[in-house]
């Protein structure tokens, strides 16, 4: 879905997971879950992110998101995992012990872009631009 705001107007998405430290399970009760989740929509809230789609996995986070593009992808992942952990922790004390070092999340992610057109649309698009919207003028 196309977005705007007052100086720009995009369609980002993106297909964001991560794990827990050693892929321990530690959402394992409905009650963690649901937690979970509200703890990850909270920070999508304050960062202006969209959640189109989440899922909490025993050992691990799938969300679908679009943010604004002043945004830097490594900032969200950053917003979501250091908020998250904290949070967690504060509702959930019990759970630090099993984790190693107290680490909630592995240092690692996976981001990918989703796009609505494939790499040749694009590359036809720009190809284009000189002969069909400058009328076949040289760019300045």
């Amino acid at each position: 879905m196309i977005k705007h705001e007052r100086t720009n107007v995009y369609d980002f998405n993106f297909q964001l997971v991560w794990v827990t430290k050693y892929r321990k399970p530690i959402f394992t009760t409905d009650e963690r879950i649901t937690a979970m989740k509200a703890i990850l929509t909270e920070i999508a809230e304050r960062n202006t992110v969209e959640i189109a789609n989440m899922d909490v996995l025993p050992d691990q986070i799938h969300l679908l998101i679009s943010f604004p593009p002043k945004l830097a992808p490594s900032s969200i992942v950053k917003a979501f995992k250091g908020g998250s952990a904290k949070q967690w922790f504060i509702q959930f004390p019990e759970t630090k012990p099993l984790l190693w070092n107290g680490h909630l999340w592995s240092s690692s992610f996976f981001m990918s872009t989703l796009g609505n057109v494939s790499k040749e649309v694009v590359r036809q698009y720009i190809n284009s631009q000189l002969d069909q919207y400058n009328g076949g003028r040289p760019r300045r």
